[in-house]
């Protein structure tokens, strides 16, 4: 009995023992459970605090980039940049695989040959003889010396701008013996008509008009400095005066802005940016909000017009006028309002087929700023690069064997397609493990968000893979906002537009921005229909030397 007894209060001891230790069991368990909440909790934040840190590193280097190194799109993969930590360095395994990776054949590249270019031919020359003493051309036994060469140098002089008053005379007429009554169907005192002038009352000749308006629009000199250097002349030419002139002939000129957006709508591509300005005095605005210039750039490839135009806002309504009654390609960046404008154009113009084309070149812009913030480990964006790059070289090879519109378009969906589907599969595996906040990150993510666009221009012969012919074109306004600011006011605005289109249509045309707004100005007095304005178009206009034609008084 005691032995039973015994037992029964042993076994409950250990019964209590196993209780107690399976209770400690699971107070531990629990503990280890918080432990490893909190361990994914803190490596979340480690990860996040991580993420961060990269993030802020990128910006520094960006920012250290944007200060200290070149600001060009040119990056030379393998090559080791200014901020560079140690770790950063490749290894030789990294050197050794970056050796045994496939060459491309580049295009041969011939130095121009090195000393002064000569100067041109078609410029008048005048010469000048300097000659020795005419005792030194006998010689000392008597006889004369004979020429038998020269030696020839050249200099480049410049006269200042040639500036003079055209003092147009009107004689007047009268009969002294009948004043008049012996001929009562014409006046009794007769003189010629006044000339016809595109600004009347005006001291303005076409030929200052042209050469203000250059200065200011193609040269970037606003009117305060040309003020300035006419007052070094002596002459006092206003800003006021200027800004006046400007506004008039707009106003003058207003028929070609029509006929130039008709003749857009007849290429089979438009490409369509936009850009900053600030314009005083919009109703209902405030001066320093911001306004913007838009800018259209079309036609037949071969003449080619630019057009800009003001608008106080970035919305989509803008897009319409360009738009309105055209089919084609429309070609731009990846800014949202243009697939809302061809959204909204298609329900309200069912009979107008527009193929929207993105741009390759913003997708690479991207690539390139996340490269140059990397470290030289991470060889993504180079790799990113390098697709695009071979793209562009098999375009320049395509487009220089087959010279035919059709072959190059079959001959680009034969090389091009696959080479983009290869760079599309490279875009998708790598947006699987790239953190979208990083830079390339960021690169990847626009470039698959823009890819229907980036690929759209395949089946456009007359199409390059970018829209840097349209970024070009309003580069120009962007060099000279620099210098003037803001516009005074809508009007000026919109004057300015006019003048661009037609100094850049003039360029893209091969004409000389100066002669053919003297032209233009010269005839717009005298157009009074449509056919008369259509020959002042850049792509039909006979540009013809100045002519003076008045004789000198002093």
């Amino acid at each position: 009995m005691e032995q039973s007894a015994a037992t029964s209060e042993h076994t409950k001891e250990l019964e209590k023992t196993v209780t107690e230790l399976r209770s400690q069991l699971s107070h531990a368990n629990k503990k280890i459970d918080e432990i490893n909440d909190r361990l994914l909790i803190a490596n979340d934040e480690l990860t996040l605090k991580t993420l961060e840190v990269n993030e802020l590193k990128e910006q520094l280097a960006a920012f250290k980039y944007r200060l200290f190194q070149r600001t060009a799109e040119k990056y030379l993969p393998g090559q080791p940049e200014l901020f560079d930590s140690e770790e950063s360095v490749q290894t030789p395994e990294e050197k050794e695989a970056q050796a045994e990776e496939p060459k491309t054949a580049v295009k041969r590249y011939e130095r121009s040959k090195a000393g002064r270019k000569a100067l041109p031919a078609d410029l008048p020359r005048k010469e000048i003889i300097i000659d020795i003493p005419a005792e030194d051309k006998v010689c000392a036994c008597g006889a004369k010396l004979v020429r038998i060469g020269e030696e020839v140098s050249e200099r480049l002089q410049i006269i200042p701008a040639k500036i003079y008053i055209e003092r147009t005379v009107r004689p007047k007429y009268a009969c002294k013996v009948c004043e008049g009554s012996g001929d009562e169907d014409k006046p009794a005192v007769r003189i010629a008509p006044v000339p016809v002038t595109l600004i009347p009352h005006s001291i303005a000749t076409p030929g200052m008009l042209s050469f203000v308006f250059t200065g200011k629009f193609c040269d970037h000199l606003p009117y305060y400095r040309q003020q300035a250097a006419f007052a070094r002349q002596g002459i006092d030419v206003s800003r006021q005066d200027m800004s006046g002139w400007q506004e008039k002939v707009y106003e003058k000129l207003l028929p070609m802005e029509s006929l130039m957006t008709s003749y857009l709508k007849t290429g089979p591509y438009i490409q369509m940016d936009e850009t900053t300005c600030r314009v005083f005095g919009e109703p209902e605005r405030e001066d320093t909000q911001k306004s913007y210039m838009w800018l259209a750039r079309g036609g037949p490839v071969k003449h080619p017009v630019v057009i800009y135009r003001y608008y106080p806002t970035r919305g989509a309504p803008n897009i319409q006028d360009f738009i309105t009654g055209y089919s084609g390609f429309l070609q731009t960046d990846g800014y949202e309002a243009y697939n809302t404008a061809l959204s909204e154009h298609a329900k309200t113009n069912p009979e107008d087929h527009i193929t929207h084309a993105g741009c390759l070149a913003h997708a690479r812009r991207k690539f390139f700023d996340a490269a140059k913030v990397s470290s030289s480990k991470s060889k993504s964006a180079d790799e990113a690069m390098k697709y695009i790059r071979d793209i562009y070289r098999k375009e320049t090879e395509l487009r220089e064997q087959n010279p035919e519109p059709c072959a190059f378009v079959a001959a680009r969906r034969k090389q091009i397609v696959p080479m983009l589907k290869t760079f599309h599969e490279w875009l998708l595996e790598k947006a699987q493990h790239v953190p979208p906040s990083l830079a390339l990150g960021k690169a990847v993510n626009y470039t698959l968000g823009q890819w229907e666009h980036i690929t759209a221009y395949i089946g456009c012969p007359d199409l390059t893979p970018d829209n840097n012919a349209g970024e070009n074109a309003i580069r120009p306004f962007v060099l000279g906002r620099k210098n003037w600011l803001f516009s005074g006011s809508p009007d000026g605005a919109r004057s300015s537009c006019m003048m661009y289109s037609l100094i850049e249509s003039a360029k893209e045309n091969g004409l000389n921005p100066q002669e053919y707004l003297r032209c233009v100005f010269e005839r717009a007095p005298f157009c009074s229909s449509t056919d008369d304005w259509q020959k002042l178009m850049p792509w039909n206009i006979q540009i013809e030397p100045f002519v003076d034609r008045g004789g000198w008084i002093n």
